[in-house]
């Protein structure tokens, strides 16, 4: 067994208390000012950094990988955790002194059809310099009028408070440690509710660096933690002391808080006849595509994208609700051939890593006896998953690799035909909009050449996938880093059909209605970018970003940049 044990669980006389003493809290907590609401964030910020080190350090033995892998959880816990506290204490201060979210007005724009878009990345010279030519722009509901953008932002800083104190329980992930945490920090700076974290019994191990984080939160009785299974979570949800619930992780899981189990649960589900009797917010992950328009590469174009897609299969063990699980190519594009056989050669490159998330080698096999065509592109031995590929997977036919998440280094690859690029992303579209479950995150990789050529059909892609999160030539996992921008499902869900979820978290430019956010990087980079699993110096140039984000200084800048060309 890689993962440490888990806590022992809270007893219910614990949990009761718990709640009980949030309750008395909530009020205060809403009615708290400004100021001490960025104290307390700069406390977490402060305590983070502090505490970085050590969760990065038991991350990766939990995994049972070395040190050298320790990139992949400074990215997705610490950096995420700070930058989403460093931009929301910047938002919280731009309210203060102005009375509104500080976003200049030129970063404010119209697309043709009257939709308002909100540039928030790159957000400050520190952006400009680490996501050299990426920005991430916030697509608002287009019942938005840019004239009342103002009255879109600022939750209820600047509006009128909520009529009543919430007591929110958050059901936390088990694969990323800044997703439990990040989510608490929603319920309170972003709708102001205090909130009780239960800790996946995954990854529990975080709780002393969590708890140490927040620890000034916990110590005035606006955050409790929580640990235990899933009856300790079915005891909290039912609970009269909570009000909302949060929850990150399957849509089966879901379905069982809101409808109840087995053939009792799927009737109430059919009949639309919630158990659930308070409002439950949800990120569920994705069947998430990556689809390569065809064009004139050269070889370090194919390498250099070979590692990307080879990074959005095998991050993290390919234990991210973002990961690329669908690749979708033109079945006349002449490289295509070529491309693929360069991603085989990096897979292959990369060392044999445990399967450390429970359930992964029985999802595995499920996936690869579902079809005949299968590439292990490695040694599978138990304990060992390889990155696999589902090699020609229909795209007419229903298949459960487009149905449901593998939440393993497994990927389809799908093959449309097309009379070009345009025509091409065209289908590709219509194909993820309809086949593909979810609609957490989708990535586009074009070359500029054929960018510039299909402009027109590229921007009309962008505004038909219904995905919270679309990125061109990035990992569309950029949205779940950034900060600035919500991250979540394309809204419209419900609970009886609640895809990639319900609602958004994130989000510290504090946005009341965004629909998307779109993220746009250059085709071609240099240096590689240091969450590339194939970074050789990944784990001491981004422990230098989080240093960073936790106190940003120019002269920084330099170390950070030598590190990085060392990859």
């Amino acid at each position: 067994m890689l993962l440490p044990e888990a806590r022992e669980p809270t007893s219910r006389y614990l949990l009761d208390r718990a709640l009980q003493g949030l309750r008395k809290r909530a009020r205060p907590w809403l009615d708290l000012g400004i100021d001490d609401r960025i104290a307390y964030l700069q406390e977490a910020a402060r305590k983070t950094a502090e505490t970085a080190p050590a969760l990065v350090a038991e991350a990766v033995a939990a995994k049972g990988v070395d040190a050298r892998y320790g990139g992949e959880d400074w990215i997705s816990g610490p950096i995420t955790q700070l930058r989403l506290i460093r931009f929301l204490i910047d938002t919280l201060r731009g309210i203060q002194r102005r009375g509104r979210v500080p976003i200049p007005r030129h970063r404010i724009s119209t697309r043709p059809d009257g939709q308002v878009v909100v540039r928030v990345t790159p957000a400050d010279l520190y952006d400009r310099v680490l996501y050299r030519g990426i920005t991430a722009d916030v697509w608002l509901d287009p019942g938005v009028d840019r004239r009342h953008v103002d009255e879109s932002l600022g939750s209820f800083y600047t509006k009128p408070m909520p009529a009543r104190p919430l007591v929110s329980l958050v059901l936390g992930a088990g694969n990323v440690a800044s997703i439990g945490p990040l989510d608490v920090v929603h319920q309170l700076f972003v709708e102001g509710r205090v909130a009780l974290l239960k800790f996946n019994p995954i990854n529990d191990y975080i709780s002393p660096h969590v708890e140490r984080s927040f620890a000034g939160l916990i110590a005035d009785g606006f955050f409790r933690t929580a640990f235990g299974g899933a009856d300790v979570g079915e005891y909290l949800v039912r609970h009269p002391g909570v009000d909302v619930v949060h929850i990150t992780g399957a849509a089966g899981t879901h379905d069982a808080i809101v409808f109840g189990t087995g053939a009792e649960g799927a009737a109430r589900k059919a009949r639309s006849e919630p158990l659930l009797d308070k409002p439950i917010t949800s990120e569920l992950g994705n069947v998430s595509p990556v689809i390569i328009v065809p064009g004139q590469w050269s070889e370090r174009d194919l390498r250099f994208r070979a590692e990307d897609v080879a990074t959005q299969m095998t991050q993290n063990a390919g234990f991210n609700c973002n990961a690329a699980k669908v690749l979708v190519l033109a079945r006349g594009w002449p490289q295509r051939g070529v491309f693929l056989d360069e991603l085989r050669r990096v897979l292959r490159s990369l060392p044999s890593r445990p399967a450390y998330y429970p359930g992964a080698e029985e999802r595995y096999e499920r996936f690869v006896t579902s079809h005949t065509n299968v590439e292990m592109l490695g040694e599978r031995r138990p304990g060992v998953l390889p990155p696999t590929f589902l090699m020609g997977v229909d795209p007419e036919f229903e298949h459960l690799a487009f149905s449901e998440e593998a939440f393993c280094p497994i990927a389809a690859v799908t093959l449309l035909s097309a009379e070009g690029p345009a025509e091409f992303l065209e289908r590709a579209v219509a194909f993820c909009n309809s086949d593909l479950e979810g609609t957490l995150n989708a990535t586009i990789i074009i070359d500029p050449k054929t960018q510039d050529e299909v402009a027109m059909a590229l921007d009309g892609a962008l505004a038909a996938l219904r995905y919270g999160s679309v990125a061109v030539n990035v990992w569309a996992a950029a949205g779940f880093v950034f900060g600035p921008n919500p991250w979540g499902a394309f809204p419209g869900h419900t609970l009886d059909d609640v895809g990639s979820g319900i609602g958004f978290v994130r989000n510290a430019r504090l946005f009341d209605r965004p629909q998307k956010t779109v993220i746009r990087a250059p085709f071609r980079q240099f240096p590689k970018p240091a969450w590339y699993v194939t970074h050789r110096n990944a784990h001491r140039t981004l422990a230098r970003v989080a240093d960073l984000e936790a106190e940003p200084r120019l002269s920084k800048l330099p170390m950070l940049g030598l590190s990085t060309l060392r990859g």
